[in-house]
């Protein structure tokens, strides 16, 4: 079969739900038996965002072969439950990298360079190479930003020259727009959709499918004119209104009848008939009243809860896998160091804390710990979470203020997290890092192993500094347990107390892995013990695996 493409392109608004969409989408396509993957082209001349804020574009999902991506591909893989590579996440940054590596080289004979044909060429390169490293039948493709953005045009560009390349009964187009609401009237305006719609055919894409997105129910008058004036089928303008329950996107979608008008497009026939009986019943456990259970995610940046997205909804995979609802209050690590927060930390059952980079809020991280530890609260800690476990640990054990991490403190006399030494000679801080998915034996007995019930797993991991080996012995005498090793046992990969109920810490990322209908073994053994120290007694919805 040739190989069918979807493009997703967004107007009014940025942030108006496009990743979503497309995953959503995607799910349905491949509830109906065909094989689909997903990639995002992004705009921004960074080769990827690894070396960005968070507070400028959100958290960094990691893939199993180490690309750092854009946090859309973090709900594709969720929703869709796919595992991505890096030809799934396309930046400005790489394309003109590569057009300028040819061009150095030689590659294009002493042309001159354009935007058109070279840089479209290399855009449209990368997009058949999803197809051709997947094997997926249906590729769904999202442009970041809004149309109109001057950053976005090559894209666009690109993706009007793919329908003469591939076909009309090949491609489709996609656009996520805005119904704005007035208030002072009650109405909710079509008119940006509309230019938007125009501004995407004067650069010569007429999209097939117009998902109106809102915070109001849309009216069929609406959507007939939204159809009228853009010059689309009415049933393909598809009514998309705003839902507190993120996972019912799919749902939404289906109801709508969306996946069967774009099949009928592309000329293909329905597989086996979609099955939405696990994924009705996670909505519908959503929507349950359930006991609620505090937790607290101790970070940085918790002003931009999108920082947090994978760990944010890894732990809500695991509550509705045991029934209950967590309350997460977001405790910012530099306001406990001014000896604020902590009235919010005490009525926790349960302490996270993420991973980061940088010294900023460094020590209130490393208070978080110490009061989980001597209160004996569970506590997880991902990365640097268990980075600065093990730094509380040793100021603990070895009696030493001073002990830390050579990240923050260079001249610490107990480096107890230092570089790897694979980095030592690294300056360059793009894509450099240990990243991606490595194994790790687990110790039998431990927590851990307890909780994954196997001996050998896989995760993603992010990051530059490890457990310094030479206090492996100190520590471990005064009751730190290194539960998970690398198979040649030289790096420490998962740390537990053993006179604690749950005070773990993982070098890798689990939260990367959790799926709405599958979470994670290490956050469900965490929400566990949150709940069984809460008093709530909890339920399995779905059998871990």
């Amino acid at each position: 079969m040739t190989t069918k493409y979807i493009f997703f392109t967004g107007g009014v608004v940025s942030s108006v739900g496009k990743g979503v969409t497309a995953a959503a989408l995607g799910q349905l396509l491949k509830e109906r038996g065909f094989k689909v993957a997903v990639q995002k082209l992004d705009p921004y001349i960074n080769v990827d965002p690894g070396t960005m804020s968070p507070y400028q574009h959100g958290e960094v999902f990691v893939l199993d072969d180490g690309a750092e991506t854009d946090l859309d591909l973090g709900h594709y893989e969720r929703f869709i439950d796919v595992r991505l590579s890096r030809a799934c996440n396309v930046t400005t940054g790489q394309v003109y990298a590569e057009v300028i590596g040819k061009e150095r080289h030689g590659d294009y004979l002493g042309g001159t360079i354009q935007v058109i044909p070279q840089i479209t060429n290399e855009i449209k390169r990368r997009i058949g190479a999803v197809a051709k490293s997947t094997k997926a039948e249906i590729v769904l493709v999202e442009v970041g930003g809004t149309v109109g953005d001057i950053e976005s045009l090559p894209f666009l560009e690109a993706l009007r020259q793919l329908r003469s390349d591939l076909g009309r009964d090949n491609t489709l187009y996609i656009h996520v727009t805005w119904l704005p609401y007035i208030g002072a009237t009650g109405e909710l305006k079509t008119k940006p959709t509309q230019h938007s719609v125009r501004e995407l055919r004067s650069i010569g894409i007429s999209p097939d499918v117009i998902i109106a997105r809102s915070d109001y129910p849309v009216k069929d008058d609406l959507l007939e004119k939204i159809a009228l004036f853009c010059d689309v089928e009415k049933r393909a303008v598809i009514p998309m209104p705003t839902t507190p329950v993120l996972y019912e996107v799919p749902l939404l979608l289906e109801k709508a009848n969306i996946a069967d008008f774009i099949l009928e497009r592309f000329k293909l026939e329905t597989q086996h008939k979609p099955d939405w009986t696990e994924w009705s019943q996670l909505v519908q456990e959503v929507r349950r009243e359930k006991p609620i259970v505090d937790v607290a995610l101790v970070g940085k940046y918790v002003e931009l809860q999108d920082a947090y997205m994978s760990v944010r909804e890894a732990l809500k995979h695991a509550a509705l896998h045991l029934g209950v609802e967590l309350k997460i209050h977001w405790v910012h690590s530099a306001e406990l160091e001014k000896e604020r927060g902590w009235d919010e930390l005490k009525k926790v059952a349960g302490i996270i804390v993420p991973g980061g980079f940088g010294g900023r809020g460094i020590e209130g991280k490393i208070q978080a710990a110490r009061f989980a530890r001597t209160e004996n609260i569970p506590y997880f800690g991902l990365c640097l979470g268990m980075q600065l476990m093990v730094v509380e640990f040793a100021r603990f054990a070895l009696e030493d203020e001073e002990a830390n991490s050579t990240e923050f403190d260079r001249a610490t006399p107990h480096p107890v997290i230092d570089l790897m030494p694979d980095q030592r000679q690294i300056n360059e801080m793009g894509g450099t890092m240990r990243l991606g998915l490595y194994p790790c034996h687990l110790q039998p007995g431990t927590i851990a192993a307890k909780a994954y019930n196997t001996e050998m797993v896989e995760e993603r991991h992010r990051h530059r500094f490890e457990f310094n080996n030479e206090y492996r012995t100190k520590l471990g005498e005064k009751g730190m347990c290194f539960s998970g090793l690398s198979p040649d046992g030289r790096l420490v990969e998962i740390v537990e107390l053993v006179n604690h109920p749950f005070m773990l810490g993982t070098q890798f990322h689990p939260e990367f892995l959790s799926r709405p209908n599958r979470p994670h073994p290490l956050f469900t053994a965490f929400v566990q013990t949150v709940c069984t120290r809460a008093g709530v007694e909890t339920h399995s919805l779905h059998q871990t695996t």
